[in-house]
């Protein structure tokens, strides 16, 4: 068996084709063609369907674990660089979307200042769509939504920040001259997040003990979707602070909910394998961005102090966390 056999079929996973995997591989068709077959042989088993070009059911678990081996190929050569005090390599990043308005920006201008042989590929998704990216290694890190529940990764807290109903301005709440209950918003419509999604979770814990119920208008995934409408006027929604842009607080205003919780992200890894030296450049790089207090944006707040390297379910990991 061979790297390039495995090159080969994750190509064919990730472009669809035999054809757009050898374009990706600088290679010709008959060439992937030939490496697949010789990996066929030496496992005894049909990795690609045929008739639709799909990877088999034991395709599928040869290129997860490809992947990862390929993953700690790279990382080896970037931590060989790395001892001679060079960062350089790739890092493959997922981060939630009203995260990501913010926290890109600086991280691109830190690393690009630390390491600037550091390349980032950053992937903006929701919570729910970007775990499954993390457990099969198409990620080395990502920026989530807390508490996470996949024990397969370890989760460093990055920041809190508060969460507020978001209406227009001079919304009868906003003339209100005491604290903003969940009993003044229950009965109102509002854009929720989809049901088993991790903020959602957290809505419903917080409005659960006081027996109120959340009334949704629309159900969506995706917290910047959510922003979107609310901004177009279809309908007020709970949503992170920071998904207010600044051109629009003169149209929207947040309104504190008393007994709201804050919302909990962080930064997961897989717990299996050793981050590799450019990981672990980007690691420090988010842990000194959401330090520095006076470039965090209004309603974030640095989290308190944990254990580093501390499991998702809270249990410190046996091992070293991975890449």
């Amino acid at each position: 068996m061979e790297l390039r056999h495995l090159q080969a079929l994750v190509a064919i996973n990730d472009h669809g084709t035999f054809s757009a995997a050898a374009d990706h591989l600088g290679t010709v068709q008959s060439n992937i063609s030939a490496h697949v077959a010789r990996l066929e042989r030496e496992l005894g088993a049909p990795l690609i369907d045929r008739t639709n070009g799909r990877l088999s059911e034991q395709g599928e678990v040869v290129v997860a674990r490809a992947r990862r081996i390929l993953t700690e190929l790279d990382a080896l050569a970037a931590d060989v660089a790395a001892c001679s005090d060079e960062v350089r390599g790739t890092v493959r990043v997922g981060m939630i979307g009203t995260t990501a308005r913010w926290l890109v920006p600086q991280v691109i201008e830190r690393t690009a200042s630390r390491h600037p042989e550091l390349s980032l590929v950053v992937v903006e998704g929701t919570t729910n769509g970007l775990e499954p990216q993390l457990a099969a290694g198409q990620l080395d890190l990502a920026v989530l939504n807390q508490p996470l529940v996949n024990g397969e990764f370890v989760a460093t807290p990055l920041f809190e920040e508060d969460l507020v109903l978001v209406v227009p301005v001079g919304h009868p709440l906003t003339r209100l001259r005491r604290p903003v209950t969940f009993d003044d918003v229950g009965g109102m419509k509002l854009i929720l997040p989809l049901a088993g999604t991790a903020f959602r979770d957290e809505l419903d814990r917080a409005v659960g003990p006081l027996g109120v119920t959340l009334e949704a208008s629309t159900e969506i995934d995706g917290l910047r979707l959510i922003a979107s409408l609310t901004f177009e006027g279809y309908g007020p929604a709970i949503l992170p602070a920071t998904a207010i842009p600044s051109y629009l607080r003169d149209r929207f205003q947040p309104v504190m909910i008393e007994g709201l919780p804050r919302r909990k992200v962080g930064v997961a890894q897989r717990s299996r394998g050793l981050p590799s030296a450019p990981t672990i450049a980007l690691l420090e790089v988010l842990a000194s961005t959401v330090a520095t207090v006076d470039t965090l944006p209004e309603g974030l707040h640095p989290p308190i102090p944990a254990v580093p390297g501390r499991r998702a379910g809270g249990t410190p990991p046996s091992r070293s966390p991975a890449g």
